[in-house]
This record gives C-alpha cells, structure tokens and sequence, in this order.
C-alpha cells in the first residue's frame, strides 16, 4: 500500500496536480448518523445505459491486497454493466504525480483519478481540469462520512470522492511506558511533557522524530496550531492566506517546550521517514517510546524490523492531547485520506462506477484487509479488526474537525515553506516567532 507521505510536497510547477483532502480544513469530523441504504456489490445504477463506455481509471494502490481488490472491483462492475470498459492504469506513486502533471499541463485528466482533495483539488477547479459532480452524487452523498465528502469540496461543490480517512497520533512502545511508570495516555500536552521527563529519567529515548522529512516534524506544529487556533482560526488561515494570529506563535512556543527538552534519538536531524536510519527503524528497533505519525506507521515500522513482524502487541496509540486554556477542542484532529476526482471531460456512466467503489459492499472489503485504509462509508468502520488501527477510527469518530495536512491542505509551495520554516525550530536555528512570520510572508506570495 501506498502511505499518505507519498503525495507530500511537489515543484511548484505540479501545483495544480496535488494537495489537500480537505476543502481549507472546513471539513467536520465522522459522522455518527444512522446509515443509508449502500449500492449493491453489483454496481449502484438501476439503469445503466446501454451505449458503450470507456473510463479511464489511474490509481496508486500498486501493492497487493489494495492493487488485486481495485481491479477485482472493476471486473465486477464491467461484469454486470457489459458495455462499461475499464481502462486501469497503476502507477507507484512518485511516477503518478509525474505522469498525471503531463496530462493536467495538456488538459487532458484521466476520467478517475486518485486525489487527496484541498489544495490541489481547488487548482485544478480553478484550471477546470475536473467536474463538478454535485448533483450526480445529491441521492447518495450521505453514505460518506461529511468529514471526508467535505475534504473533497470546493466552494461546497464536490469534485471527487474519498474512500479513506485517517488521523495522526502518537505511537508508542507499552514497554518503555511502563518502565518509566507511565500507565495511562497523557490528556494534556503538560502531561506529555512530565512524561518525556518520566522517559529521560527512566534512560528511555522519549521520542523518535524523522527531521531530515521535514513534514514529520510539521506534524507537531500543525496539531499545536490545530489546538491553539481551533477550526475558526484554521479555517481562516487557510482558505484566507492570512496566516498572522498570534495563535500560530503560541503553538511554535509549545511545540519549544517539547525541543528544549532535548527527546529525539542521536542523529535525528538526518533520519529519514523510512529505511536505514530512520525514524521508523528507531522505533523497531527500540530507539524511541513514542512517534508522532499517522495510521500507515506499524506497517512501516514492520518492514524495517528485523523479522518484519514489528512491534506486534507491544505497540499503542493514543490522540494527541489537549492544550490547557486553547480554543482548540480536545478531539480535534490533524489528518487525511485518499479518494478520486472526476475529469472535466469523463463519461456519462464515470460517477455511477465510483458510486460502487464507495459502496458499503466495496468499503467492507477495504476495512477488513486491515492495510491502514479507513473507509469513510457509512456503517463500514466495524470492518476494520486490527486493534491499534481501530483506536484510531474510534478517535476519529469522536473529532468535531479534522485539519487537514497543512503541506497538502494549502497549495504546494506554502506547504513545502510551513514544513521548512517549522524545521528550523527543532534545528535550532528559528524561534516561535520568526517560525509563524516566515509562514505567514510565505502564504502572501504562494
């Protein structure tokens, strides 16, 4: 499976391929009502049209058991829509954002494509590359959760649909935990802090951090901001480019409190995210209680263990805390998915095949290979069995908000200058203040 780090920071000449999962972190979060009655396994439509129809479908699932389940799909759709053809393309992911730039630049979209929503979605809006599906999916819009459907809106239009969501949290090893006798999550981020102290003390290296991606180090700022400014103020900076509340000082001052006391492995400034001498092979191999990751991380961690089985067991999660005194609630979250988005010019017939890949039949088959994609479909969330990925659904069941990444939710340049600004915090080099100021210059000219 393909993690959400692939769709990361592009060159500022790919802005308007790639972005957010969320339309300026104006999402809401998991939706609790009862749900709708979901397309049969055999496709939605009751009447599909007897003229021929070809779909150009491009995704990312280039790894079994997600690339066999999708192409599975689309042979049961085609088996029961006969004059449907389907025209898969699968790309790994660095070699779909390139090939998907050359065919946006040309005008030419695929008719179904794999997307991540915010800010690259409203660009491509904006270059009119993809289609607004509103009223196509008005009849069955309530299968999807509205946080994620909401990720996939521009100006409350919709122009794609997710079938994943997930959260960032902390990972950490139980062992060392209790080692340093700690025996429950900390609530609050004071309590985080007691506990690093707790680690120190105990001769545990508290946290692992990956600095040489700078987007795992972001993660912490953005969830500080997340707390700090709380939606309004998210919401604000992100869909305005006004990025100057003093919120965005206090969470690079929180985010201090946790440098100044020195956590991170030996030689964390040049650990990567994963492979040799990253942050996930800290973890396997015992170097560092805790990461700040998202859903995808036990499975990288598995593959850089030594007998690629992982932590197993051993390894826990648990929401980030709540900031004392923040506007920000407690159960918000910092997260995102995947999904697809219509070309402008796809086919009579291409909303009808996406209607069955969000099916409830198709979002149960998803769930229960436990791989780390989270459906967004209506009463599908118990599919999901893996304990350590079902605390993260029963977070994200409880989020009144889930931001989305900055670095995807904004357009590709400004998210590649929070990542870079916020590194110089934990570097050494910047401060609170002159962190939140060369984002804020950054959002007035990207």
């Amino acid at each position: 499976m393909t993690s959400r780090r692939g769709t990361a920071i592009l060159l500022a000449t790919a802005a308007i391929v790639f972005g957010a999962c969320s339309s300026g972190g104006a999402s809401s979060a998991p939706s609790a009502a009862a749900p709708s009655t979901a397309p049969s396994a055999v496709g939605p439509s009751t009447a599909p049209s007897a003229a021929a129809v070809t779909i150009n479908w491009y995704h990312i699932q280039n790894n079994d058991p997600g690339k066999s389940l999708w192409q599975k799909l689309a042979d049961e759709y085609t088996a029961a829509h006969p004059n449907v053809k389907i025209n898969l393309t699968v790309l790994e992911n660095e070699a779909f954002k390139t090939k998907l730039t050359t065919l946006l630049q040309a005008g030419t979209p695929p008719d179904l494509f794999q997307s991540w929503g915010g800010g690259g979605l409203r660009e491509q809006q904006k270059a009119g590359l993809v289609k607004d599906i509103s009223a196509d999916v008005s009849s069955w819009a309530s299968e999807i959760n509205p946080g994620a459907m909401g990720m996939y809106q521009v100006d409350g239009k919709q122009y794609g649909i997710p079938f994943d969501l997930g959260m960032v949290g902390f990972w950490y090893n139980k062992a060392q935990f209790l080692k340093a006798g700690i025996t429950s999550a900390p609530a609050t981020w004071d309590d985080l802090l007691a506990d690093i102290g707790k680690l120190k003390t105990a001769g545990v290296t508290p946290v692992a951090l990956a600095g040489k991606d700078t987007w795992t180090g972001a993660f912490y700022w953005a969830y500080l901001a997340v707390r700090e400014c709380g939606k309004a103020g998210m919401d604000k900076a992100v869909t305005t480019g006004d990025w100057s509340d003093p919120c965005f000082v206090k969470a690079g001052a929180d985010f201090k409190k946790l440098i100044d006391l020195k956590p991170f492995q030996q030689g964390f400034l040049a650990a990567p995210w994963d492979g040799a001498g990253s942050g996930a092979a800290a973890m396997a191999k015992g170097v560092g209680a805790m990461q700040l990751m998202g859903q995808w991380l036990p499975g990288t961690v598995a593959a850089n263990s030594a007998d690629k089985k992982g932590m197993g067991a051993n390894l826990g999660w648990f929401p980030f805390p709540a900031v004392t005194g923040a506007p920000g609630d407690a159960t918000d979250g910092l997260g995102g998915g995947n999904g697809f988005a219509v070309g402008k010019n796809a086919p009579a017939g291409t909303v009808d095949f996406l209607h069955f890949l969000v099916s409830k039949d198709a979002a149960t088959r998803w769930g229960a290979l436990n791989t780390g994609i989270l459906p967004v479909t209506v009463g599908t969330e118990s599919s999901v069995t893996d304990p350590q990925l079902t605390a993260v659904l029963d977070a994200r069941a409880k989020a009144k908000f889930v931001q989305l990444y900055l670095d995807q939710a904004t357009t590709p340049a400004l998210g590649g200058s929070i990542n870079d600004a916020v590194a110089t915090l934990y570097a050494g080099s910047g401060t609170p203040e002159s962190v939140a100021s060369a984002i804020a210059t950054a959002a007035k000219t990207q």
